[in-house]
Protein backbone atom coordinates (compact mmCIF):
# COMPACT_ATOMS: atom_id res chain seq x y z
CA UNK A 1 0.00 0.00 0.00
CA UNK A 2 0.96 3.62 -0.81
CA UNK A 3 1.14 6.24 1.59
CA UNK A 4 -0.98 8.70 -0.19
CA UNK A 5 -0.50 11.73 1.64
CA UNK A 6 3.16 11.78 1.28
CA UNK A 7 2.96 11.05 -2.36
CA UNK A 8 0.58 14.10 -3.08
CA UNK A 9 3.19 16.47 -0.87
CA UNK A 10 5.99 14.79 -2.74
CA UNK A 11 4.26 15.64 -5.96
CA UNK A 12 3.38 19.23 -4.71
CA UNK A 13 7.15 19.22 -4.38
CA UNK A 14 7.77 18.29 -7.92
CA UNK A 15 9.42 15.30 -7.26
CA UNK A 16 8.60 13.32 -10.82
CA UNK A 17 8.64 9.98 -9.27
CA UNK A 18 5.60 10.37 -6.83
CA UNK A 19 3.51 11.67 -9.84
CA UNK A 20 4.27 8.95 -11.63
CA UNK A 21 3.28 6.35 -8.90
CA UNK A 22 0.08 8.29 -8.30
CA UNK A 23 -0.67 8.29 -11.99
CA UNK A 24 -0.09 4.56 -11.92
CA UNK A 25 -2.28 4.12 -8.87
CA UNK A 26 -5.07 6.05 -11.34
CA UNK A 27 -4.20 4.13 -14.37
CA UNK A 28 -4.51 0.66 -12.25
CA UNK A 29 -7.61 1.69 -10.84
CA UNK A 30 -5.93 0.66 -7.19
CA UNK A 31 -7.79 0.50 -4.83
CA UNK A 32 -6.43 3.33 -3.27
CA UNK A 33 -7.40 5.63 -6.28
CA UNK A 34 -10.39 7.28 -3.78
CA UNK A 35 -8.15 8.20 -1.45
CA UNK A 36 -5.66 9.72 -3.98
CA UNK A 37 -8.89 11.68 -6.06
CA UNK A 38 -10.10 12.67 -2.26
CA UNK A 39 -6.50 14.26 -1.48
CA UNK A 40 -5.73 15.63 -4.98
CA UNK A 41 -9.40 17.80 -4.85
CA UNK A 42 -8.96 20.40 -2.86
CA UNK A 43 -5.43 21.16 -5.02
CA UNK A 44 -6.69 21.35 -8.42
CA UNK A 45 -8.59 23.57 -10.33
CA UNK A 46 -5.07 25.82 -11.31
CA UNK A 47 -3.77 24.55 -14.54
CA UNK A 48 -4.74 25.28 -18.20
CA UNK A 49 -5.33 22.07 -19.72
CA UNK A 50 -4.99 22.72 -23.68
CA UNK A 51 -6.22 19.48 -25.83
CA UNK A 52 -4.05 18.80 -29.15
CA UNK A 53 -5.57 16.49 -31.70
CA UNK A 54 -5.52 15.42 -35.23
CA UNK A 55 -4.46 12.91 -37.85
CA UNK A 56 -1.91 11.17 -37.76
CA UNK A 57 1.09 12.60 -39.25
CA UNK A 58 0.50 16.01 -38.57
CA UNK A 59 3.01 16.89 -36.46
CA UNK A 60 1.26 16.55 -33.21
CA UNK A 61 4.56 15.68 -30.96
CA UNK A 62 6.20 17.83 -32.25
CA UNK A 63 4.12 20.69 -31.86
CA UNK A 64 3.74 20.18 -28.31
CA UNK A 65 7.21 19.95 -28.01
CA UNK A 66 7.41 23.20 -29.43
CA UNK A 67 4.95 24.31 -26.80
CA UNK A 68 6.62 22.77 -24.21
CA UNK A 69 9.69 24.89 -25.07
CA UNK A 70 7.59 28.27 -25.65
CA UNK A 71 5.53 27.92 -22.37
CA UNK A 72 9.56 26.73 -20.27
CA UNK A 73 10.90 30.27 -21.83
CA UNK A 74 7.55 32.15 -19.78
CA UNK A 75 8.93 29.87 -16.24
CA UNK A 76 6.18 28.09 -16.17
CA UNK A 77 6.05 24.24 -15.35
CA UNK A 78 4.41 22.09 -17.90
CA UNK A 79 2.82 17.98 -17.75
CA UNK A 80 2.36 16.31 -20.80
CA UNK A 81 0.10 13.14 -21.60
CA UNK A 82 0.67 11.39 -24.50
CA UNK A 83 -2.17 9.29 -25.42
CA UNK A 84 -1.40 6.51 -28.38
CA UNK A 85 -3.71 4.65 -29.88
CA UNK A 86 -3.22 0.48 -28.23
CA UNK A 87 -4.08 -2.43 -30.12
CA UNK A 88 -8.00 -3.69 -28.88
CA UNK A 89 -6.25 -6.71 -28.75
CA UNK A 90 -2.69 -7.11 -26.85
CA UNK A 91 -3.52 -3.70 -25.28
CA UNK A 92 -0.19 -2.91 -26.39
CA UNK A 93 0.45 1.18 -27.46
CA UNK A 94 3.58 2.73 -29.55
CA UNK A 95 4.06 5.39 -27.16
CA UNK A 96 6.84 6.90 -29.37
CA UNK A 97 5.89 10.34 -27.61
CA UNK A 98 8.92 10.31 -24.99
CA UNK A 99 11.53 9.79 -27.93
CA UNK A 100 10.23 12.53 -30.17
CA UNK A 101 10.07 14.75 -26.90
CA UNK A 102 13.51 13.96 -25.10
CA UNK A 103 14.83 17.11 -25.44
CA UNK A 104 12.69 17.72 -22.60
CA UNK A 105 13.18 14.39 -20.24
CA UNK A 106 16.27 16.31 -17.97
CA UNK A 107 14.07 19.55 -17.25
CA UNK A 108 12.34 19.25 -13.65
CA UNK A 109 9.67 21.81 -15.00
CA UNK A 110 8.03 19.54 -17.37
CA UNK A 111 6.74 16.34 -16.66
CA UNK A 112 5.98 13.81 -19.51
CA UNK A 113 3.52 10.71 -19.46
CA UNK A 114 2.33 8.29 -22.42
CA UNK A 115 -1.10 6.25 -22.06
CA UNK A 116 -2.05 3.66 -24.23
CA UNK A 117 -5.85 4.29 -24.82
CA UNK A 118 -6.37 0.66 -24.21
CA UNK A 119 -9.48 0.48 -27.07
CA UNK A 120 -11.08 3.29 -25.22
CA UNK A 121 -13.01 4.86 -28.25
CA UNK A 122 -12.85 9.03 -28.51
CA UNK A 123 -9.00 8.98 -28.46
CA UNK A 124 -8.50 8.91 -24.91
CA UNK A 125 -7.40 7.13 -22.54
CA UNK A 126 -10.37 6.44 -19.27
CA UNK A 127 -7.85 7.33 -16.49
CA UNK A 128 -6.90 10.66 -18.73
CA UNK A 129 -9.10 12.85 -16.41
CA UNK A 130 -7.58 11.55 -13.37
CA UNK A 131 -4.47 11.70 -14.64
CA UNK A 132 -5.17 15.61 -15.49
CA UNK A 133 -5.77 16.16 -12.20
CA UNK A 134 -2.90 14.72 -10.57
CA UNK A 135 -0.39 16.92 -13.14
CA UNK A 136 -2.91 19.73 -11.90
CA UNK A 137 -2.49 19.05 -8.37
CA UNK A 138 1.30 18.65 -8.59
CA UNK A 139 1.69 22.33 -9.75
CA UNK A 140 1.22 22.53 -13.71
CA UNK A 141 0.43 25.72 -14.90
CA UNK A 142 -0.35 24.35 -18.10
CA UNK A 143 -1.31 20.63 -19.51
CA UNK A 144 -0.90 19.62 -22.95
CA UNK A 145 -2.90 16.23 -23.80
CA UNK A 146 -2.14 15.14 -27.10
CA UNK A 147 -4.29 12.64 -28.64
CA UNK A 148 -4.85 11.00 -32.23
CA UNK A 149 -7.64 12.06 -34.19
CA UNK A 150 -8.96 10.27 -37.18
CA UNK A 151 -12.90 10.30 -36.90
CA UNK A 152 -16.42 10.99 -35.07
CA UNK A 153 -15.11 9.14 -32.64
CA UNK A 154 -12.03 10.48 -31.53
CA UNK A 155 -13.22 13.71 -30.66
CA UNK A 156 -13.58 13.28 -27.00
CA UNK A 157 -10.70 15.15 -26.10
CA UNK A 158 -12.73 19.00 -26.48
CA UNK A 159 -14.86 17.32 -23.39
CA UNK A 160 -11.46 17.17 -21.14
CA UNK A 161 -9.51 20.37 -22.07
CA UNK A 162 -10.03 24.05 -21.63
CA UNK A 163 -8.80 24.84 -25.14
CA UNK A 164 -9.10 22.16 -28.03
CA UNK A 165 -6.53 22.68 -30.71
CA UNK A 166 -7.01 20.84 -33.92
CA UNK A 167 -3.90 20.73 -36.40
CA UNK A 168 -3.78 19.94 -40.11
CA UNK A 169 -1.82 19.67 -42.52
CA UNK A 170 -1.27 20.46 -46.40
CA UNK A 171 -1.40 17.28 -48.65
CA UNK A 172 -3.04 15.07 -46.58
CA UNK A 173 -6.48 15.38 -47.64
CA UNK A 174 -7.63 17.42 -44.46
CA UNK A 175 -9.81 19.67 -45.62
CA UNK A 176 -12.19 16.13 -46.53
CA UNK A 177 -11.34 15.00 -43.03
CA UNK A 178 -12.19 18.22 -41.42
CA UNK A 179 -15.68 18.59 -43.10
CA UNK A 180 -16.71 15.50 -42.54
CA UNK A 181 -15.10 14.45 -38.96
CA UNK A 182 -17.00 17.04 -37.37
CA UNK A 183 -14.00 18.32 -35.57
CA UNK A 184 -14.81 21.58 -37.01
CA UNK A 185 -17.40 21.69 -34.19
CA UNK A 186 -14.78 20.80 -31.84
CA UNK A 187 -11.47 23.25 -32.08
CA UNK A 188 -11.31 26.74 -30.51
CA UNK A 189 -7.79 26.72 -32.36
CA UNK A 190 -7.25 25.50 -35.66
CA UNK A 191 -3.38 25.08 -36.71
CA UNK A 192 -1.90 24.60 -40.30
CA UNK A 193 1.20 22.79 -39.70
CA UNK A 194 4.15 21.83 -41.97
CA UNK A 195 3.09 25.11 -43.44
CA UNK A 196 6.34 25.67 -45.47
CA UNK A 197 5.21 22.20 -47.79
CA UNK A 198 3.15 23.50 -51.05
CA UNK A 199 -0.94 23.72 -50.24
CA UNK A 200 -0.42 25.15 -47.15
CA UNK A 201 -1.92 28.43 -48.20
CA UNK A 202 -4.63 26.63 -49.65
CA UNK A 203 -5.48 24.67 -46.30
CA UNK A 204 -5.94 27.55 -44.36
CA UNK A 205 -8.05 29.21 -46.99
CA UNK A 206 -10.42 26.25 -47.51
CA UNK A 207 -10.00 25.71 -43.53
CA UNK A 208 -10.65 29.98 -42.92
CA UNK A 209 -13.93 29.06 -45.77
CA UNK A 210 -15.32 25.73 -43.72
CA UNK A 211 -15.62 27.66 -40.56
CA UNK A 212 -17.57 30.64 -41.75
CA UNK A 213 -20.06 28.25 -43.16
CA UNK A 214 -23.43 28.11 -41.99
CA UNK A 215 -21.94 29.79 -38.61
CA UNK A 216 -24.03 31.97 -37.29
CA UNK A 217 -22.19 33.75 -34.14
CA UNK A 218 -23.49 36.79 -32.10
CA UNK A 219 -21.04 39.47 -30.83
CA UNK A 220 -18.41 38.58 -28.53
CA UNK A 221 -18.58 34.93 -29.13
CA UNK A 222 -15.10 33.33 -30.29
CA UNK A 223 -14.24 32.84 -33.69
CA UNK A 224 -11.42 30.17 -34.04
CA UNK A 225 -8.31 31.13 -35.54
CA UNK A 226 -6.20 29.62 -38.23
CA UNK A 227 -2.35 29.65 -37.17
CA UNK A 228 0.42 28.63 -39.54
CA UNK A 229 3.55 26.89 -38.07
CA UNK A 230 6.45 25.14 -39.18
CA UNK A 231 7.02 23.55 -35.75
CA UNK A 232 10.14 21.55 -36.49
CA UNK A 233 11.43 25.10 -36.64
CA UNK A 234 9.31 26.72 -33.74
CA UNK A 235 7.76 29.21 -36.44
CA UNK A 236 4.33 30.10 -35.88
CA UNK A 237 4.88 28.90 -32.20
CA UNK A 238 4.25 32.32 -30.80
CA UNK A 239 1.13 33.12 -32.49
CA UNK A 240 -0.34 29.55 -31.50
CA UNK A 241 0.49 30.71 -27.99
CA UNK A 242 -0.50 34.03 -28.28
CA UNK A 243 -4.23 32.47 -29.53
CA UNK A 244 -4.14 30.12 -26.92
CA UNK A 245 -3.98 32.90 -24.23
CA UNK A 246 -6.80 34.96 -26.42
CA UNK A 247 -9.03 31.77 -25.64
CA UNK A 248 -8.41 31.78 -22.20
CA UNK A 249 -8.93 35.32 -21.68
CA UNK A 250 -12.49 35.33 -24.02
CA UNK A 251 -13.47 32.12 -21.71
CA UNK A 252 -12.84 33.63 -18.35
CA UNK A 253 -14.46 37.23 -19.25
CA UNK A 254 -17.61 35.40 -21.39
CA UNK A 255 -18.13 32.57 -18.03
CA UNK A 256 -17.20 29.56 -20.72
CA UNK A 257 -14.51 28.33 -17.78
CA UNK A 258 -16.25 27.53 -15.41
CA UNK A 259 -19.18 26.47 -17.89
CA UNK A 260 -16.47 23.74 -19.49
CA UNK A 261 -15.50 22.74 -16.21
CA UNK A 262 -18.49 22.06 -14.49
CA UNK A 263 -19.44 19.70 -17.78
CA UNK A 264 -16.01 17.86 -17.67
CA UNK A 265 -16.61 17.24 -13.61
CA UNK A 266 -20.19 16.07 -14.61
CA UNK A 267 -19.11 13.99 -17.19
CA UNK A 268 -16.62 12.27 -15.18
CA UNK A 269 -18.80 11.78 -12.02
CA UNK A 270 -21.46 10.16 -15.09
CA UNK A 271 -18.38 8.20 -15.83
CA UNK A 272 -17.41 6.90 -12.81
CA UNK A 273 -21.16 5.81 -11.87
CA UNK A 274 -21.77 4.09 -15.33
CA UNK A 275 -18.36 2.39 -15.01
CA UNK A 276 -19.59 0.94 -11.50
CA UNK A 277 -22.73 0.15 -11.98
CA UNK A 278 -21.01 -1.75 -15.29
CA UNK A 279 -18.86 -4.16 -13.04
CA UNK A 280 -21.85 -4.46 -10.80
CA UNK A 281 -23.32 -6.22 -13.92
CA UNK A 282 -20.29 -7.59 -14.63
CA UNK A 283 -20.67 -9.78 -11.74
CA UNK A 284 -23.99 -10.94 -12.65
CA UNK A 285 -22.80 -12.66 -15.67
CA UNK A 286 -23.50 -16.72 -14.82
CA UNK A 287 -26.16 -14.75 -11.94
CA UNK A 288 -29.38 -17.08 -11.53
CA UNK A 289 -30.99 -13.71 -12.34
CA UNK A 290 -29.53 -12.74 -15.47
CA UNK A 291 -29.81 -16.24 -16.95
CA UNK A 292 -32.97 -16.51 -15.86
CA UNK A 293 -33.87 -13.22 -17.82
CA UNK A 294 -32.09 -14.31 -20.33
CA UNK A 295 -34.18 -17.32 -21.06
CA UNK A 296 -37.39 -15.08 -21.06
CA UNK A 297 -36.17 -13.08 -23.60
CA UNK A 298 -34.98 -15.87 -25.39
CA UNK A 299 -38.52 -17.99 -25.04
CA UNK A 300 -40.67 -14.81 -25.73
CA UNK A 301 -42.07 -13.80 -22.41
CA UNK A 302 -40.63 -10.66 -22.55
CA UNK A 303 -38.44 -8.57 -24.30
CA UNK A 304 -35.00 -7.11 -23.56
CA UNK A 305 -36.17 -3.50 -23.03
CA UNK A 306 -38.48 -4.94 -19.82
CA UNK A 307 -35.80 -7.56 -18.80
CA UNK A 308 -32.72 -4.33 -18.99
CA UNK A 309 -35.72 -2.30 -16.72
CA UNK A 310 -35.69 -5.61 -14.60
CA UNK A 311 -31.81 -6.08 -14.38
CA UNK A 312 -31.47 -1.93 -13.78
CA UNK A 313 -34.26 -2.13 -10.88
CA UNK A 314 -32.45 -5.05 -8.88
CA UNK A 315 -28.70 -3.31 -9.10
CA UNK A 316 -29.94 -0.22 -8.00
CA UNK A 317 -32.27 -1.76 -5.00
CA UNK A 318 -29.57 -4.30 -3.94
Amino acid sequence: MQDVPSLVAQARDGRPRAVARLISLVEGASPQLREVMAALAPLTGNACVVGLTGSPGVGKSTTTSALVTAYREQGRRVGVLAVDPSSPFSGGALLGDRVRMSEHASDPGVYIRSMATRGHLGGLAWAAPQAIRVLDAAGCDVILVETVGVGQSEVEIASQADTSVVLLAPGMGDGIQAAKAGILEIGDVYVVNKADRDGADATARELNHMLGLGEARAPGDWRPPVVRTVASRGEGVGELVQALEKHRAWMAEQGVLTARRLARAAHEVETIAVTALRARIGDLHGDRHLTALAERVVSGETDPYRAADELVASLTTA
